[in-house]
């Protein structure tokens, strides 16, 4: 009798153990399925961006007078994390500083305007192209006719702008080698340096320069610059391919819905009221 109450405790420990087993392998699975996007910080996505780039990103003042982040990049940002079912988290920095933070990966996203430029490759990851700019060369009024073509541009007594890492530096080179390429922190430097005569063009990207057009009057939007990768890209954490995937189907979500058409007549109208460009604070 014994024997037989020991045989069949062991039996219902055996089953006991697989029954376990089974339900942690189930648990397993879900975890698995519930965790596919890695951030930085477990819940949040974390998106650098420079905000001296409108429509793109800058600070609107709101009613109270205090600067809001603002911009068709932010908006869509903020989408991206409600598509994902994150807590968005923006780190405003220099623009260089963006492509830094991807490189260490301290931050899942970069959105500042970013072109696909195969020089950043190493940086970061493309997503879907989510917005089709372009880039073009800008001066004050008094020098337009100065500058009828690109060629215009590549004389020895000229000093050119463009901002700091971004691809305006490499077209500066490509269209002006010959001319004083002046780099700047900011978007906004550039463009206080044209106004004060201090530079007698600049590349910058075409939805920015027409933005700053519409503010300064004085401003020209002059010559259209060929680029071969034109449009804008967000830059994602290089290697998470869950989250790139994740963001590309928040890009076409948002193409295919309208939102994307509204977030930039948003941004417009946004940057043509009272706006800071650079860091607050």
């Amino acid at each position: 009798m014994k024997k037989f109450l020991a045989l069949m405790l062991a039996m219902i420990m055996a089953l006991s153990l697989v029954a376990c087993g089974g339900s942690e392998t189930a648990d397993e699975t879900d975890t698995q399925d519930e965790g596919g996007i890695v951030t930085v910080t477990p819940g949040k996505l974390t998106v650098a961006t420079s905000p001296d780039f409108a429509p793109y990103e800058f600070y609107a003042i709101d009613d109270a007078g205090t600067p809001q982040l603002a911009g068709f990049d932010m908006a869509l940002a903020q989408y991206i994390a409600d598509y994902l079912g994150l807590e968005l988290e923006v780190v405003p920095m220099d623009f260089d500083g963006t492509i830094m933070e991807l490189a260490n990966k301290a931050v899942d996203l970069g959105m500042a305007g970013y072109s696909p430029d195969p020089e950043r490759e190493d940086s970061m990851d493309f997503s879907e192209i989510y917005y089709a700019g372009g880039q073009s060369f800008v001066c004050v009024q008094g020098n337009k006719d100065q500058f009828a073509t690109l060629e215009d541009t590549n004389k020895a007594e000229y000093q050119i702008g463009a901002q700091i890492g971004s691809i305006q530096v490499k077209l500066a080179n490509e269209n002006s080698p010959e001319a004083d390429i002046v780099e700047l922190t900011k978007v906004t430097d550039i463009i206080a340096e044209l106004l004060a005569g201090t530079l007698d063009g600049a590349y910058i990207e075409t939805a920015v320069a027409e933005s700053y057009a519409k503010n300064y009057p004085e401003l020209c939007v002059v010559l259209p610059v060929p680029y071969d990768a034109e449009g804008s890209v967000v830059g994602v954490s290089k290697g998470n391919a869950e989250l790139l995937a994740g963001v590309n189907e928040a890009i076409a979500a948002a193409l295919s819905d309208g939102s994307m058409d509204q977030f930039v007549a948003e941004a417009n109208e946004a940057a043509s009221g009272e706006i800071i460009e650079g860091l607050v604070g």
